[in-house]
Formats: C-alpha cells, structure tokens, sequence
C-alpha cells in the first residue's frame, strides 16, 4: 500500500496583482486522508491549488509537503515533492496519443514499491486501453478526465489533487470517476477534491473545508457536516 503525503498550508495570503484572493488560509492533509475544498465559483479554491502547485507566489504564509518549503518554488520542483495536479479542464495533450500522455510525464521518484504504470492504469481505465493509439483530442469529456487522472498516476505522487473532478461529465461517468476515486484513497493515496457534487464528496472524503470569499469559513467531517445542512444552505445554496 503506497503512503500519502503530508500538505500543510498556514496563513496563506495570495493575490492577483492588487486583487488579493486568499486571506490566511490554513488547511492540512495527513497521510492516506481525503480533504475536499468545497464553495461557489470565485471563493478562493483553485487559487489555493494553485498556490500549493507553485503557479503562483503567495505573499504571505507557509506551505510545505512532508516538511518541505513549497513557496517560492517553481511548479516543476514543487510537483517533484510527490504532488500530481488533474487540472480543471483536464489540460491534457490534444496531439499525442492515450499512451503518449501516460508516458509523457511517468516516473517514480519516490521509489513507490506498488507503482502506477500503464497496466495499472489501464486496469483502473480499461476504456484508456482501448482508446490508447487515440490522439487526446479525440477522446470523450470522460475519457479525457480519466486520462488526465492516469497521467497523474503515472507520476506516482503521494498527494493526487483534482480541481473539479466531474465537471460536464455525464451521471454515469461521474459514478465512474468516483468509484475510482474511492478505489485510490484505499490506496493510502493523500488527496484534495474540488466538485460541485456534495454527496459523492460526502462518502468520498475525511474531512471538508468551506472557502468564502478566499477564507476558511467551516471545517470538519462528513457526518458533522451532514448534521449541519444550514452550512451547506449558506455557503453552497444547496
């Protein structure tokens, strides 16, 4: 079983030019747990993804993975500390095929005993196997959000972040997405979701963060915030 992580952010403060975004957001994730960042469109969340990734510089505040500075480094040394990134949009590569965009950025620099590899992507994907001589751009909304999640799998992270990980995904491929998604946390894998679905979320995760207006407004765990459905009311209007 592969170990996850350990992410801490403390008092991180980013901003877009004069636009400050995050006021002192602290949140942290312990090996083998799933944390969500729940909040309407514009509240802070892919910031705050952004700034763990290093794509953009915090102003203030402390970020570190497994005990490593994370601020101030560049992306690609920031995603070497064990942190893979699916993107929102997927972002994968449009002309290469499935295969292509699995080996692209493979490697296991963690010396991971169980590591990803095509096979156990494609086992987790079989739908990649067949698609594999494919060109990214013609694949499905669904099956581009799995290839962006296997790619990041083939870099054998110890934290998996997924900045809206169904959106404008059909019901069943989202039940797909999420089935597989339970199937990694029993991994040990360390992750962070972003989604609009609050229920898969609720059964997906170990704890939950609510982000209004670039601040932690609520924290806690599924049953607590099921017993508390004002807060999702509030923050989410749902």
């Amino acid at each position: 079983m592969n170990v996850g992580g350990r992410l801490e952010l403390e008092g991180v403060e980013t901003a877009y030019g004069s636009s400050q975004v995050l006021f002192g957001v602290s949140l942290a994730v312990q090996p083998g747990e799933c944390v969500t960042l729940i909040g309407r469109n514009g509240m802070g969340k892919t910031t705050t993804i952004k700034s763990i990734m290093g794509l953009l510089r915090p102003r203030a505040g402390r970020i570190t993975m497994d005990g490593q500075p994370l601020v101030g480094q560049a992306s690609w040394r920031a995603a070497r500390t064990g942190l893979g990134l699916v993107p929102e949009g997927r972002q994968i590569f449009p002309n290469l095929s499935v295969r292509e965009n699995l080996v692209a950025t493979a490697g296991n620099r963690h010396q991971r005993e169980q590591a990803w590899t095509l096979d156990t992507v494609y086992t987790m994907f079989p739908r990649l196997k067949e698609r594999e001589r494919n060109l990214g751009a013609n694949l499905s909304g669904g099956e581009q959000q799995m290839l962006a999640i296997g790619r990041a799998l083939m870099t054998n992270p110890k934290l998996l972040i997924l900045d809206e990980a169904t959106e404008g995904l059909a019901p069943l491929i989202r039940a797909e997405i999420w089935s597989s998604l339970g199937r990694l946390r029993s991994t040990g894998l360390s992750m962070i979701v972003i989604d609009k679905h609050i229920g898969p979320l609720l059964n997906l995760a170990d704890r939950h963060y609510i982000l209004e207006k670039g601040r932690v407004v609520w924290q806690g765990g599924s049953d607590q915030l099921r017993a508390q459905p004002e807060v999702l009311h509030r923050y989410m209007g749902v």
